[in-house]
């Protein structure tokens, strides 16, 4: 991912991994440090003074990019998470920011961008596909469970998407609004948070719409598409980070592991095993880099290079994963070696914002296949 970036670039992401180092190396991720609300404040006021939330909004909202390309720019970002299993709500929250700043109301733009551009508030994106709107007098009434969120359970705006009559429709919703309750669940990935969130007809005012098709403010449907491509190459660019990682700390083991008077590194079917996992992992890179250009850069194609992306990580990031297990031996599955949390990063990721199988699905359908 740091190959072909310009020197702000490059400055953006060793500020980030030095930031990473300090406020939030591996070893707190494990001991839950994060989880701690004065430690998960400050972690985000500082990470958004390094502009990691700023990257898909406007200079004229607050925010502004270092390249020109704020999707690349944040890809970057994410990559850096990755690499060492950063929890909190980063893609999420740029996801909502950004549509917040290209079709929310003057009132939800000025309302919420200057905190969620500090990191101050975070905020949670429900996808389409389990939430309902119903037309009432004064708004919409949304039912419906979604699973899994993530960090809705810290979240201070959720941007729901929602199936009515009317089509499909977006919604900026208080998190403590009457009617919505949050089931933290349990999952793979012990570094982040995930939750069911449930609206038992939820009222919500007809201002909290963003980019309705009946309002006449754009099409919700291209917005929402842009929004999921978003989650998307964010989410695969955090993998790449993880696989990065992982890969050179098997690498590195293999060099180091003796056995029979030679490190296993040099016997034969360990140096095919790690050159044909060095490869995934290359590959692995020039695609997410190239849907993030993409995607950034306006060019048409983006929303497919993100489902490409994100299908291609997902296979790749698993057996990636699990031929580092092969090279560690036994003690890749022991609990205070970090393979296992590499792995379970990875899985998860693999299964956010759609599987490898969902996308493949999404790309034959827009070739007509």
């Amino acid at each position: 991912m740091d190959s072909g970036v310009n020197d702000d670039q490059k400055l953006l992401m060793e500020t980030t991994a030095r930031f990473v180092e300090e406020v939030c190396p591996l070893q707190r991720v494990r001991d839950g440090w994060y989880r701690d609300p004065a430690c998960a404040a400050e972690y985000r006021r500082r990470a958004g003074d390094l502009g990691w939330f700023s990257f898909l909004v406007p200079e004229s909202m607050g925010g502004g990019s270092v390249s020109g390309n704020g999707v690349l720019d944040a890809a970057l970002i994410a990559y850096e998470r990755g690499r060492l299993l950063q929890p909190g709500p980063f893609v999420p929250t740029n996801v909502v920011a950004h549509a917040v700043a290209v079709a929310g109301s003057d009132e939800q733009q000025a309302k919420m961008l200057p905190s969620l551009v500090s990191g101050e508030e975070t905020a949670a994106w429900v996808p389409p596909g389990a939430v309902r709107a119903v037309r009432t007098r004064s708004g919409y009434a949304l039912s419906g469970k979604a699973s899994p969120v993530q960090d809705a359970d810290t979240a201070s705006w959720m941007l729901v998407a929602a199936e009515s009559d009317e089509g499909k429709l977006q919604f900026l919703v208080d998190g403590s609004t009457a009617g919505i309750s949050v089931t933290p669940l349990e999952s793979l990935d012990v570094t982040r948070t995930f939750a069911e969130v449930s609206f038992d007809r939820t009222e919500v005012l007809a201002t909290a719409v963003v980019a309705s098709e009946v309002v006449g403010s754009g099409d919700s449907r291209d917005l929402i598409e842009r929004e999921l491509a978003l989650a998307c190459v964010l989410t695969a660019a955090e993998s790449v980070g993880a696989m990065d990682r992982d890969f050179a700390t098997a690498l590195q083991y293999a060099k180091d592991r003796i056995a029979f008077g030679r490190p296993i590194g040099s016997f034969q079917a360990v140096k095919h095993l790690l050159a044909d996992t060095s490869l995934l992992l290359e590959m692995s890179k020039a695609t997410t880099s190239a849907a993030a250009g993409s995607l950034g850069a306006g060019d048409g194609y983006g929303v497919e290079a993100a489902s490409i992306a994100k299908a291609f990580v997902g296979d790749c990031g698993i057996d990636l994963a699990q031929n580092c297990f092969q090279v560690f031996g036994g003690i890749g599955f022991t609990w205070e070696h970090d393979q296992h949390l590499y792995l379970r990063r990875i899985t998860t990721d693999a299964a956010l914002y759609g599987d490898p199988a969902c996308h493949r699905e999404r790309l034959c359908e827009k070739a007509g296949i």
